[in-house]
């Protein structure tokens, strides 16, 4: 006997995984407007593309998380191996990093 609900969690984490891809991808189009002044020419490049190139990654990633959870656990049930969480790692990483450049950009500024 299964206890699968198809359709709900693996919805709901989907639905988690493109907020978030909408937040990074709109921080990163707000960070192209505001850090020009900061940092110059070097924000497009560093905050707008890479940001944005992250979103679409994350958005992706979130799709393919979704159908391939959805498709394990309509042939597996409740016991199937979900994939691994390294677009979680890769996520919390990224945003460690850019919280870091960010406080140093904050630093130098305070400093001059």
């Amino acid at each position: 006997m299964t206890v699968f609900d198809p359709g709900l969690q693996p919805e709901r984490t989907d639905l988690a995984w493109r907020r978030t891809a909408l937040a990074v991808g709109v921080g990163s189009l707000v960070s192209m407007r505001l850090l020009p002044a900061v940092l110059g020419d070097a924000a497009w490049a560093l905050c707008g593309v890479t940001g944005v190139l992250f979103s679409v990654w994350l958005w992706s990633m979130a799709q393919r998380r979704y159908r391939e959870i959805d498709r394990r656990l309509h042939v597996q049930g409740d016991h199937a191996a979900l994939p691994g969480a390294l677009p979680l790692l890769v996520l919390a990483v990224v945003v460690g990093a850019a919280g870091t450049v960010a406080l140093g950009v904050i630093a130098v500024g305070w400093r001059a």
